[in-house]
C-alpha cells in the first residue's frame, strides 16, 4: 500500500472525488442520500467542516510517506511497546444442550435457519 495505511487511502480516494470544495448543492445531495433533514445552519456548519476536513486530509495526502513502516501502536515512535497479550485457554464451560433448548430447529448440535440467498 506504498507506506499509506488503509482508511488514509480510502480517504485519498474521496478526496480524488471531491477535488474541489464541496458547494451547498453538494450538501443536500449527501444529506439526501443519507436521508437527513438539515437546516440551513446545519447545511452551512456541515459544509464548512466538511470542506475544512479534506483541507486537512489533502495536506496529509503532501505528505511523502514512502519508506516510513506502519506503527502497531501510537506509542511505538517514542518507546518499545510490549502488547499484553493474555493467555489463550478455556475460560467457559460447554453449554452447547443448554443454549440449544430454545432453538426452533437444530441439528447435531447446530442451529438450522431458513436459507436467504438462492
Amino acid at each position: 500500500m506504498s507506506g499509506r495505511s488503509a482508511p488514509l487511502h480510502c480517504i485519498g480516494f474521496l478526496i480524488g472525488i471531491f477535488s474541489m470544495a464541496l458547494t451547498s448543492h453538494d450538501i443536500d445531495r449527501i444529506a439526501n442520500l443519507a436521508r437527513l433533514e438539515l437546516s440551513t445552519t446545519e447545511s452551512e456548519r456541515m459544509l464548512t467542516q466538511l470542506n475544512g476536513f479534506f483541507g486537512i486530509v489533502e495536506k496529509m495526502q503532501a505528505v511523502d510517506t514512502s519508506g516510513v513502516q506502519p506503527l502497531a501502536h501510537p506509542v511505538a515512535t517514542i518507546q518499545d511497546v510490549v502488547l499484553r497479550l493474555r493467555d489463550d485457554v478455556v475460560s467457559e464451560c460447554n453449554n452447547r444442550e443448554a443454549n440449544m433448548q430454545n432453538a426452533p430447529a437444530a441439528d447435531k448440535g447446530m442451529f438450522l435457519v431458513p436459507k436467504v440467498i438462492e
